[in-house]
């Protein structure tokens, strides 16, 4: 593998610095994939990087094209309702768009608007108040939250609000699309890219979700289906298709499905076998603070370095990882399996926290990450020391 001075001067670095302007520094076709997590674009939690337009940008994306090795694939998150801009600009950046890849979980907690509270509100009509918003169910959860920390009746008051009773503006959020997209190769087919670059394939092996004892077993799902019309006949379908299905033993196809386990559970739930997908939860606390044990505290607030007004965390101090939105290595370590080769560099202009940079370095490849937020590069330079050092007492 060819590498530049560039690269090498970056391997396995944290770069503080504008994406864009670090981007022009990288050789041409010197990466081997960029596996990254833009800004959706949504001002999510006051965050100002979260509303620059960045994921918008065609010039952006065209670095990322000029530094990625022919062949190579892109994997860039989006928010549902940003993501079609986000990937309209990595196309006219001149990637191709191969597919859109869907991370489920049952863990969205929705943020929508009560209108028939908001109607009563603005009426001045006022809600009987039931409890405080330290109250909890008999399961231990707590059932409401206010920024007065009272809970209110869900009784509406005035008949406008009767009429809207159970309207709101948002869906729970469930899940996040993942666009991939890949670099024209340069040569005639992609046997002869990947001979020469490394790069043009997607690591199908790597990636196949274990089969159950029973899903190994041959099975007969009839013989006899016959071709209608033009429609293209493969595999279990064919003319000469004798009704015999073995599975292959690595395990089951990936597929542009990833879920976590409570949307597994619910398949599951409503038809045994039916989550054969891969399985990948939000990051856990724990992952999420790992090598950050030690840091000084610092106050909460909304983005905007105002005290968020929420009962449960006014006064309250947080000593590690407050990125909004951490991904779990387990996540990362799929996608960048999907598409970097054994020993690739896998690029990440959006490093956040560090994801990535973890990820790759639990699979052996080598990352170059670039962040622009000081308080998240110190993050993340801090949880890759950690991982270092639990490695190498590891191995001692």
């Amino acid at each position: 593998m060819k590498l530049f001075e560039g690269v090498i001067a970056m391997l396995n670095s944290i770069i503080h610095g504008d994406c864009l302007e670090v981007l022009k520094t990288l050789e041409d076709n010197s990466v081997d994939s960029i596996v990254t997590d833009p800004p959706y674009e949504l001002g999510f939690m006051g965050k100002k990087w979260d509303s620059t337009g960045i994921a918008y940008n065609v010039e952006l994306w065209k670095e990322c094209l000029r530094a990625l090795k022919p062949g190579g694939h892109l994997l860039a998150f989006g928010g549902t309702r940003t993501y079609h801009r986000m990937t309209c600009a990595i196309e006219d950046a001149g990637f191709e768009i191969r597919d859109c890849i869907q991370w489920i979980y049952g863990s969205g907690f929705p943020k929508s608007l009560d209108i028939s509270k908001a109607i009563d509100k603005m009426a001045g009509a006022e809600r009987e108040v039931i409890g405080n918003a330290t109250d909890r169910r008999g399961d231990g959860t707590v059932y409401a939250i206010g920024h007065s920390g009272r809970l209110t009746s869900n009784m509406p008051i005035t008949k406008e609000a009767k009429q809207w009773q159970g309207w709101g503006t948002a869906l729970k959020p469930a899940n996040e699309p993942i666009v991939l997209a890949r670099k024209p190769i340069s040569e005639n087919t992609i046997v002869e890219n990947v001979m020469k670059w490394g790069t043009g394939g997607l690591n199908i092996d790597g990636c196949r979700i274990p089969a159950g004892e029973n899903e190994l077993k041959p099975t007969v799902r009839g013989a006899g289906v016959h071709k209608i019309g033009n429609e293209r006949l493969t595999g279990w379908n064919r003319d000469d298709y004798d009704g015999t299905y073995t599975p292959n033993e690595a395990g089951r196809f990936p597929a542009n499905v990833i879920l976590d386990e409570e949307a597994g559970r619910m398949l599951d739930e409503q038809q045994e076998g039916a989550s054969r997908f891969f399985y990948c939860a939000k990051a856990s606390k724990k992952e999420r603070n790992m090598g950050l044990e030690d840091v000084e505290p610092t106050t909460v607030d909304d983005g905007r370095n105002k005290p968020i007004d929420n009962p449960f965390l006014r006064g309250k101090t947080l000593r590690q990882n407050t990125h909004p939105t951490v991904k779990p290595v387990k996540l990362m370590e799929y996608l960048i399996t999907l598409i970097t080769p054994p020993n690739g560099i896998v690029l990440d202009p959006f490093l956040g926290s560090g994801t990535t940079a973890l990820a790759a370095l639990n699979l052996g490849r080598f990352f170059i990450g670039i962040e622009l937020n000081e308080e998240y590069v110190e993050m993340a330079r801090r949880r890759v020391a950690s991982h270092t050092a639990q490695q190498e007492l590891k191995f001692a």
